[in-house]
């Protein structure tokens, strides 16, 4: 089956323009070189199950400030934490995320005596007067 068909082509070349006419045939079939009666599953190739098989790489992967697996690996920052940024992330509309994060989650090695020392006066290189017992003769 030969077709002919007329395609203007036109282009400016600084000042000038140029329209021509050009004939081009199409003589080929416009047919893959896998026939669909070999590859019947060519026909339809599926988004769903059959894709999901090919996913072996990870997109995430642990991160070093907070050790969850957030790290993304194109992205370079991480969901979790912000990292590499210097502020922990943190949004207003994440209450309960905050909560999980906040001061009294951890260890507070420094923090959880500061409280006893506060009521003291934050005394230091000294020793506490000692207490007597009041006794019944006054």
């Amino acid at each position: 089956m030969m077709e002919n068909r007329c395609v203007p082509v036109g282009f400016l070349d600084g000042l000038n323009s140029y329209n021509k006419l050009i004939i081009f045939t199409f003589n080929r079939p416009r047919v893959s070189k896998y026939s669909t009666e070999k590859y019947p599953r060519l026909l339809h190739v599926e988004t769903g199950t059959s894709s999901f098989g090919k996913r072996h790489t990870k997109t995430h992967t642990l991160c070093r400030r907070c050790g969850n697996r957030a790290f993304h690996r194109q992205h370079k920052t991480c969901g979790q934490c912000g990292y590499p940024s210097a502020k922990l992330r943190s949004y207003e509309w994440g209450q309960k995320a905050k909560r999980r994060k906040t001061t009294g989650t951890g260890r507070m090695r420094y923090l959880k005596h500061v409280s006893r020392r506060f009521k003291n006066g934050f005394r230091e290189n000294t020793v506490a007067v000692k207490k007597t017992k009041k006794t019944a003769e006054e």
